[in-house]
C-alpha cells in the first residue's frame, strides 16, 4: 500500500508532531506508526522478560525473537506454573508441555500477542481509534514514545502504549477501560534488542521429541452460512478474519475405530484491526453445557448460551455491550 512505501516520511512527520507537542496524529502518521511497532515485532531480533497482568493473575514468561532474512523464529517459555515452551518457526508453531509428554504442533499465520499488536485489518484502524501523542517515558531501560489508541465510539476498549523510540518496538501495553482504568497490561521487565541467539537454542525444545504425543489439531477452513449459520456484525469496523471447523473436543479426543462422526466445533474470528471477537458454535448437550453464564476477567468478556440446537460461547476483549451485539446477531438458518 502506498503508505508502507512512504513510511520513512510519515514517521518523519509523526516525530515531528510528537515533537512539537501536536496531541492528535494524523490517518496517514497513525498507520505509519502502527506499522512500525508491527515491524519491529516481527523484523527486529529481541530477548527480554515479559509480565501479563490481567484480572489480579499476573504471569511471566521469557521471549526470544529472531529474525533471519525472511525467517523468523521465536521461542517463549512460561516462568510460573507448569513449564511450557512455545516455539515458532514462520507460521508454524510448537506447543510443549515437558512434564506432561505432550507437544503440539499448529499453523498461525499472524504474530498477533505482545509486543505485537495488529490483528488482520490493521490498516482500519484509524477508521475506529484516534492516536494521540503523551510525552516520553523509560521503560526497561528504554526511551519510550508514550502513545494513547482512543476509541471513537463505545464499542472498543483504549490503549496506552509505549515504543522504544530508536526501534517502535512495543516495551508496554495497557487496554482501557471506559473511564480509564486500567483492564490488563503487558510490558518487558528487561529487553535486549539486536540480539542474536543460537538457531539450535531456539529450537531446542521441539529437537527431541521422542516419547512425546505429538498432536495436529485438524482444523478445516470453511463459511457460517455453510454449517447453517449467519453473522453480520452490529459493530462497525468488525469483518470476519477466518471460520474453521475442528472436533468438538480436539486433538486431545479418542476416538475409537468404527465410532460415530465427531461432532464439529465451529470457530468464527472478527477483528476491527486491534482486537478481536471469536464465536464458538458446537452441538448442545446437557451434561457438557448445564447453565448460561457470562464472565469477566481483566479486558476479556466470555458469554455462553444456548441457541436453537447449539451451545454458542463468544469471546473478546471487547467491552460487554459489544459482546451482546455479536450474541444478538448470530442466526441459525437451518
Amino acid at each position: 500500500m502506498f503508505w508502507v512505501a512512504a513510511l520513512p516520511v510519515h514517521l518523519a512527520h509523526a516525530q515531528a508532531a510528537l515533537n512539537s507537542g501536536d496531541a492528535i496524529v494524523e490517518k496517514r502518521e497513525t498507520k505509519a506508526w502502527l506499522s512500525r511497532i508491527q515491524e519491529a515485532a516481527s523484523k527486529r531480533s529481541y530477548q527480554g522478560t515479559v509480565v501479563v497482568s490481567s484480572g489480579g493473575a499476573v504471569a511471566s514468561s521469557r521471549i526470544t525473537h529472531y529474525c533471519e532474512g525472511r525467517d523468523q523464529f521465536e521461542r517463549i517459555d512460561s516462568l510460573d506454573g507448569q513449564t511450557r515452551h512455545v516455539v515458532r518457526h514462520n507460521e508454524q508453531v510448537h506447543t510443549v508441555w515437558p512434564q506432561r509428554r505432550i507437544a503440539m504442533v499448529e499453523q498461525r499465520d499472524q504474530l498477533s500477542s505482545f509486543p505485537g499488536l495488529l490483528q488482520a485489518g490493521g490498516d482500519r484502524v484509524p477508521d475506529f481509534y484516534e492516536l494521540r501523542s503523551t510525552g516520553q517515558e523509560r521503560v526497561a531501560g528504554r526511551e519510550a514514545n508514550v502513545l494513547t489508541l482512543r476509541p471513537k465510539d463505545t464499542h472498543r476498549y483504549g490503549y496506552r502504549l509505549w515504543a522504544d523510540k530508536a526501534t517502535g518496538l512495543l516495551l508496554r501495553t495497557e487496554v482501557l477501560g471506559d473511564r480509564g482504568s486500567v483492564l490488563e497490561s503487558a510490558a518487558f521487565s528487561d529487553v535486549v534488542i539486536g540480539v542474536h541467539p543460537s538457531i539450535d537454542t531456539l529450537l531446542q525444545p521441539i529437537r527431541k521429541l521422542d516419547g512425546f504425543r505429538v498432536l495436529q489439531p485438524a482444523a478445516v477452513a470453511t463459511r457460517l452460512e455453510n454449517e447453517g449459520w449467519s453473522l453480520s456484525p452490529k459493530v462497525p469496523g468488525f469483518q470476519m478474519v477466518s471460520c474453521v471447523k475442528r472436533p468438538v473436543d480436539g486433538p486431545l479426543r479418542t476416538q475409537s475405530p468404527g465410532a460415530a462422526q465427531e461432532p464439529q466445533l465451529v470457530q468464527a474470528v472478527y477483528s476491527d484491526g486491534i482486537t478481536y471477537v471469536t464465536v464458538f458454535i458446537e452441538p448442545y448437550s446437557v451434561e457438557r453445557h448445564p447453565r448460561a453464564m457470562n464472565t469477566a476477567i481483566g479486558a476479556t468478556q466470555t458469554l455462553m448460551h444456548r441457541q436453537a440446537d447449539a451451545w454458542v460461547t463468544l469471546m473478546g476483549d471487547v467491552p460487554a455491550p459489544t459482546l451482546r451485539l455479536f450474541a444478538e446477531a448470530l442466526e441459525r438458518r437451518k
